[in-house]
């Protein structure tokens, strides 16, 4: 077939409508070979035949005379000779003679034009080989491309030269040039010869190097090439499987001189240029000794996030979420958020005293939300850096998160108003897998913020580490191919490279709604932070360094050289940008107190009073009615939609939900239901997300019902509950959980009036986002005056499952409380419940029963602020007989239990009782049904703490001073060195006054959190029952 597509290109006259056109058009897909062009003379009507559905005609003729030239007739045969020997048809073409008596011996007579056998195969491997010259250029070009600013590596660390490609003399000398091109051509990898480079060749469709032309010579061709893809743009693009999007980057980098700027706009990028210098020189005058992590090197940075967002503001965005390591980040912060330079300035103020609202955090960690108008695109744009730790990419997955909740909450379906950008340094990008996982969320339904720009700050070296040291992979960017993001690279010394690239990537970006990465190949002019000395492990690097010109400075030569501006007009913009930065200078000595709430990066508007604080230090009931709760109950055990064809064991599950609302109770799977309707209700999104949350780890939840007739016809029971109920949104994810807690900490910190929860798969696998958790649940408020209100759901309980299925560490969550375990609050004091809650750094509670499960969801909501809320969930409880709420405990006036107190026979003689044992969560019926097989109901009193912090001081007083004659013990399945027993301690005993010991029950100390033996497991659980109920336990240790 190629044969016929190559005859018909060679035999079609060339017109002015054969020329290159953008992807958009609509061409055949061969319309256009790789045939050596004819300089056709004759007309397209001399040669009607080639025109209209003639041409598949003479196609088949050329076909068969390829196969056999006998079994054509003889004109066809000496036309087809005549062409293929180069004669333009015209000329080619003879017509037959007429029919007589001699015509046939006259026709055999004829002669052709020229005396040649078709020479078909030689064209073909010509065309096939311009082709794969072509495609080789735009599959490796990237690896020939300057990229090195200075001028020593190359970017993918790799000296060579692709083997297929005839590299310019820019990067080889013409010797070498030469021999490469006699390689490549005679009998060599392309089968050329030397003398075929002035040939002129028709291009291909895949190309876009001819602009206005469909020919050109192949040394044209090269060059074409060369000045495409092996200057100062390396274009990664070809493992994109998507032809449409392939076009579209071969159009915007290979058409000629489509990388114009006006002089207007190369001014602004100077002045751009002259403010990321400037500042940077400004800090290091004044602050010589301080860290600051200046973007020396790669100052082209804030005129690239500029160009970013004025193209994105052109397109229709107005809100930009960005996330970034530390280096640059304050001239991020006062370049392109426009934070007021005084705010930054006086952060180096050692004096500078800080505000009571929290630890704080070092300057270049802080985010910042501001809106103002884009003096490009005369819009209103929204800019939000947000705050993150040194952990570096932790922050990519909370950035997406957030972008995804302002998209959901504006209604932002396709991501055209809500967009992100994150920044990267090059040797995390590569070595952080956090990177990965946020990639995979990329195009998920539930978690795609409709395409990222990535833009790299690639300094060649991480810290002291070599980047040939730190990664396996050519670039640190090769992991966004994995989601077929094209990567542009590009040498941060053009600045107008930069530009470009980052207009494209913008561009893309809005076009496909996909990821985009740009690599910005730079250096880093100082150490690690100011005051590293980089020469101890990188000498030869930094003896280049020292001498290098700085950007500005090339730059600025540059246009004074073509006119654009002049020496004065360049001095005057940097002693203008001075004088703004001296002035702010002064302004930031009248700085005397930090307020960290001036860098917040989510603020919450009408959620608190002006001045930040609560409006209200109550809590209002977290109950509901009867006729709330049966609604609620009737719709999720039953199928709201018709035509849907259920699973039938899921019928009997709902068909015993339906019974239980009868019965007037609840299960746990039925209480989070009403939880989570009822909020809907009031207005709350609410957003569960997770490993199989939809139908739940333990096929307990069942919130997305499945069609078993009808592939991916679902139904959600939630979101039929009121006519104008907030929508209901659960979502299965990744197998990841890092990534996924990050990004619904973000979701989290968009609006107070959601409820987001993240549920583990079993609690322990938690501890793969313990980054997410150390570093931004925990100390978040306290580090960034940030509040969030984000719900953790970690199935936790010693039941024979093993060391990796059985504990969701609450010692590590209590242990990062903030509470004084040495220390009574004071006890009296108006709404103490509610002081605690607003005073420490996240809640801690696990739940013995639905009914308290069904408060504490409620109250995350009704409470007037918001903190993290840590719950360890059950797994046997789920189905337990005795694991029921009655309707009694959930109605309006009813309010969560942060202690469930002992109840029966011992709570009626209290001075009998001999021992009170304290516990919490699936224990408390391991005990109840001991104490019942020994018939010791009045003498052990079981008392549940369901809110571990903040700790019950005032409840657990009270339930102490009514057993005034028991022994105090407290009782866990986990082994003593994990659960609660190191924080339950000493925050009984000082409520006690420490007056009595308190006791343990429970497993020996161990490595493992629980054994992988089921005899093993059950002895030990017996044996701590015996420690529990044995009266004499602790007599030996008084």
């Amino acid at each position: 077939m190629f044969h016929l597509r190559t005859c018909a290109a060679k035999l079609r006259p060339l017109t002015a409508s054969q020329t290159v056109k953008t992807f958009s058009q609509n061409r055949p897909a061969a319309a256009r070979t790789l045939g050596q062009i004819r300089c056709f003379t004759s007309p397209v009507a001399a040669e009607p035949f080639l025109s209209g559905t003639s041409s598949n005609y003479v196609e088949e003729m050329y076909y068969a005379w390829l196969e056999n030239p006998k079994s054509v007739h003889k004109s066809w045969d000496i036309f087809f000779r005549n062409t293929n020997a180069g004669a333009p048809p015209g000329t080619a073409y003879q017509s037959p003679l007429p029919l007589s008596p001699g015509s046939l011996s006259a026709m055999a007579r004829a002669q052709p034009l020229v005396e040649a056998q078709p020479n078909v195969d030689k064209l073909v491997e010509d065309h096939l080989a311009v082709q794969s010259l072509i495609r080789a250029y735009q599959i490796r070009g990237h690896h020939v491309a300057q990229l090195d600013p200075l001028g020593i590596l190359d970017a993918d660390l790799d000296s060579s030269v692709p083997a297929d490609i005839i590299s310019s003399t820019d990067k080889l000398d013409l010797a070498v040039f030469k021999e490469r091109l006699r390689m490549l051509t005679v009998g060599g990898f392309y089968g050329l010869d030397e003398s075929d480079l002035d040939k002129v060749f028709h291009l291909p469709t895949t190309t876009f190097i001819g602009g206005q032309e469909s020919a050109l010579p192949l040394r044209e061709i090269i060059r074409r090439l060369e000045m495409a893809y092996c200057q100062h743009i390396g274009v990664e693009f070809m493992f994109i499987n998507d032809l449409e999007q392939c076009q579209w980057i071969r159009q915007k980098f290979e058409t000629p001189g489509i990388m114009q700027f006006t002089n207007e706009e190369k001014r602004t990028l100077l002045a751009r240029l002259v403010r990321s210098t400037r500042f940077e020189d400004f800090l290091q005058r004044k602050w010589s000794s301080e860290k600051r992590f200046g973007l020396e090197g790669c100052e082209v940075l804030i005129p690239a996030l500029k160009t970013i967002i004025d193209k994105s503001s052109e397109n229709g965005v107005d809100y930009v979420i960005m996330g970034m390591p530390h280096r640059g980040r304050l001239n991020v912060l006062a370049n392109v958020i426009r934070k007021e330079l005084e705010q930054i300035f006086c952060q180096f103020d050692s004096k500078l005293e800080a505000a009571d609202e929290g630890s704080g955090d070092v300057k270049y960690h802080l985010g910042m939300y501001h809106r103002r108008i884009n003096r490009v695109t005369d819009r209103n744009i929204t800019l939000s850096l947000v705050a993150n730790p040194s952990h570096l990419e932790a922050a990519d997955p909370v950035v997406m998160g957030k972008t995804k909740a302002e998209q959901f909450y504006c209604g932002d379906t396709e991501g055209k108003k809500v967009m992100s950008i994150l920044l990267h340094g090059d040797a995390a990008f590569a070595g952080q897998g956090i990177v990965y996982e946020t990639f995979h969320l990329s195009d998920l339904p539930s978690y795609t913020t409709h395409g990222t720009v990535h833009v790299v700050v690639n300094n060649q070296i991480g810290f002291t580490t070599d980047p040939r040291m730190a990664r396996s992979s050519p670039y640190p960017t090769d992991v966004a191919r994995v989601v077929n993001a094209p990567i542009f690279h590009v040498n941060s010394d053009d600045p107008e490279a930069v530009m470009y690239v980052c207009k494209v990537a913008a561009e893309w970006r809005s076009t496909f709604h996909k990821d985009v990465v740009v690599d910005l190949v730079c250096y880093r002019r100082n150490g690690h932070n100011e005051m590293d000395e980089p020469m101890f492990t990188q000498p030869l690097m930094y003896k280049q360094i020292r001498k290098q010109k700085p950007v500005l400075q090339k730059y600025a030569e540059l246009l004074v050289s073509q006119g654009v501006v002049n020496q004065p007009e360049y001095e005057e913009e940097i002693s203008k940008y001075d004088k703004i930065c001296e002035e702010a200078f002064t302004r930031s000595k009248d700085e005397k107190i930090l307020h960290i709430k001036h860098w917040l990066d989510s603020p919450w508007p009408g959620f608190f009073t002006l001045d930040g604080q609560p409006r209200s230090m109550t809590c209002p009931s977290t109950g509901l009615t009867e006729d709330i709760l049966t609604h609620i109950g009737n719709v999720a055990s039953s199928v709201p939609v018709e035509n849907f064809t259920i699973h039938g064991g899921l019928s009997r599950i709902l068909k015993t939900r339906g019974e239980m609302v009868k019965n007037r109770t609840v299960d746990w799977a039925l209480a989070e239901y009403m939880a989570f309707g009822s909020l809907l209700k009031e207005g709350i999104h609410i957003r569960l997300s997770g490993q199989d949350v939809e139908r739940g780890t333990f096929s307990h939840r069942h919130h997305v019902l499945h069609d078993q007739n009808v592939d991916k016809k679902t139904c959600i029971p939630m979101n039929h509950l009121w006519p104008n109920q907030a929508p209901y949104t659960v979502c299965n994810s990744s197998l990841s959980e890092y990534g996924v807690l990050g990004f619904e900490l973000g979701f989290a910190m968009a609006s107070p009036n959601a409820l987001v929860l993240w549920e583990a798969q079993f609690g322990d696998f938690h501890n793969t986002a313990q980054c997410i958790i150390d570093q931004f649940i925990c100390p978040g408020q306290a580090k960034w005056v940030r509040q969030n209100g984000i719900v953790l759901l970690l199935p936790h309980g010693m039941e024979g499952m093993g060391p990796e299925h059985s504990s969701a560490r609450p010692e590590r969550f209590l242990q990062m409380c903030n509470d004084d375990p040495d220390v009574l609050p004071n006890l009296e004091e108006a709404n103490f419940d509610i002081n605690q809650l607003y005073d420490c750094n996240w809640v801690v509670v696990n739940c013995s029963t639905p009914g308290n499960f069904f408060h504490v969801l409620r109250r995350q909501i009704l409470l007037p602020f918001r903190k993290p809320l840590i719950i360890f969930t059950p797994k046997s409880l789920l189905r337990h007989p005795e694991a029921r709420t009655s309707f009694d405990e959930m109605l309006s006036g009813t309010h969560f239990q942060r202690v469930i107190p002992e109840d029966g026979l011992a709570a009626q003689n209290p001075e009998n009782v001999k021992r009170l044992l304290f516990c919490t969560g699936k224990v408390y019926y391991d005990l109840t049904r001991e104490r019942k097989a020994r018939d010791m109901a009045e003498q052990v009193a079981i008392t549940r703490i369901e809110q571990l912090s903040p700790f019950p001081f005032d409840l657990l007083l009270r339930e102490v001073q009514k057993y005034p004659n028991a022994e105090l013990a407290w009782c866990q399945e986990e082994h003593k060195n994990q659960g609660y027993y190191d924080y339950v301690k000493p925050r009984l005993r000082t409520t006690i006054s420490r007056a009595k010991p308190v006791w343990y029950a429970g497993r020996d100390p161990a490595a493992a959190p629980a054994t992988g033996n089921k005899k093993t497991h059950l002895t030990e659980l017996q044996r701590l029952l015996d420690t529990a109920f044995d009266l004499d336990a602790f007599k030996n240790f008084s």
